[in-house]
């Protein structure tokens, strides 16, 4: 695709980075056929190729409309282009540079705009999220359905172990997970104790910073990510051997922070180590499956939703399934495996009609082999599905534990 940079874009770091992306696409409509939105809506401008489209026009000069933005927000970065796209566009990383020069350009309506900013400066605060949620659940009786089905009800969460080992990893905790479902930090930590691997936790790293990320704020989340780097580095310089990162879509974030720093000179080396180090829990457990067994309370017919971050963000399409049915469970089929359930970070708060539909979608996929439980890898798609789903959802290393010896 031949471009021509507008001159606010030209010779920046963004513009190199948009330009390269977009000569990459051949507009071959290759992702039409995989997109969720396009499936839904039919209008090819709520398709990647039609979004790159809207985006290089503004790029090369023309004005941003309340049109443009709309297509924009409508896309749920869930990057099954990017698995289907023969000529290897880069389309998550071009639609964050897209997202936040339309941010620059159109003003927000004032309630469209403090929804944003909330999100924005509730989520990524551990202390002021867990808060706010308990105070719903404590009124959820009370609450119309829309706002009952962001609360989930409240589960006990198991002890952290204590014990010491020679071998250690850092863990993202994360900046919603401990609220929405406590039982999933401590079960990972447990998992990996039994193993002989020791987490050392680290409270300063709350938050990944995707949110900001993909709210048009790409300098706020790159304040995040240096206070996150900035909790972690002591012990990376003293020799972890790995981060987990439980929450695929955190995942896909923090493997990503070599390149969101990559201009950075006090932390462009710090953050390039950080990603490599990371890992997500399947590509640390799959190599010992033979000291893996299902928990005994867990049931053994499931169906996996592999979330869009996992598959088409780490490219870890397949690991979980074929982990867990080595270890002992019976996986059911997932008809259009590959769509996203609508979750998508923000995207269920923001678009709830759309996601909704995505929701319905896939519940009906996942159910269609009679599982006895869903499971999955990401905190904003078990949220999401768990509030509509008849069957449990939960994180797939709830199910299960080290063989006993």
């Amino acid at each position: 695709m031949q471009t021509e940079l507008a001159d606010f874009l030209k010779d920046t770091p963004q513009g190199e980075e948009a330009e390269r992306i977009l000569r990459n696409c051949v507009h071959c409509g290759f992702c039409l056929a995989t997109c969720p939105t396009y499936q839904l809506l039919g209008d090819e401008r709520d398709s990647p190729r039609g979004r790159i489209y809207l985006m290089k026009q503004v790029m090369e000069g023309a004005q941003a409309t309340e049109a443009t933005q709309l297509h924009l927000d409508r896309c749920l970065t869930c990057r099954a282009c990017e698995t289907t796209c023969p000529s290897g566009v880069e389309y998550g990383k071009l639609v964050d540079i897209g997202r936040e020069i339309v941010e620059q350009q159109v003003p927000r309506p004032a309630g469209q705009g403090l929804q944003r900013w909330l999100l924005r400066k509730l989520l990524p605060r551990r202390t002021l999220f867990g808060a706010a949620l308990r105070g719903g659940q404590l009124l959820r009786p009370l609450l119309p359905a829309a706002l009952k089905d962001k609360v989930p009800a409240r589960r006990p969460a198991p002890a952290w172990p204590r014990q010491r080992h020679h071998r250690r990893v850092l863990m993202l905790e994360g900046c919603v997970q401990p609220a929405l479902s406590p039982p999933i930090n401590p079960a990972t930590a447990r998992l990996l104790d039994q193993l002989g691997v020791e987490v050392i936790r680290t409270p300063g790293s709350v938050c990944c910073g995707a949110v900001s990320q993909h709210l048009g704020a790409p300098g706020e989340a790159a304040n995040i990510v240096r206070r996150t780097l900035d909790a972690w580095w002591p012990h990376v310089e003293r020799g972890v051997e790995a981060i987990i990162v439980n929450a695929s879509g955190c995942g896909v974030q923090v493997k990503d922070y070599g390149h969101l720093l990559r201009d950075d000179p006090d932390y462009a080396e710090k953050a390039a180590r950080v990603s490599a180090l990371t890992r997500d829990p399947v590509e640390f457990f799959e190599d010992r499956a033979e000291e893996l067994a299902p928990a005994d309370d867990a049931p053994r017919r499931i169906a996996f939703q592999a979330p869009c971050t996992l598959q088409h963000g780490q490219q870890l399409s397949g690991r979980v399934e074929a982990l867990l049915a080595k270890i002992g469970f019976e996986l059911t089929s997932v008809p259009d495996a590959h769509l996203c359930c609508g979750s998508a970070g923000t995207y269920s708060v923001l678009q709830p009609k759309l996601s909704k539909q995505l929701r319905d979608n896939k519940l009906a996929a996942l159910g269609s082999g009679a599982p006895e439980l869903i499971a999955t890898a990401n905190i904003g798609c078990l949220t999401h599905l768990d509030a509509a789903s008849e069957l449990p959802v939960r994180h797939w290393l709830e199910l299960i534990s080290a063989r006993r010896q």
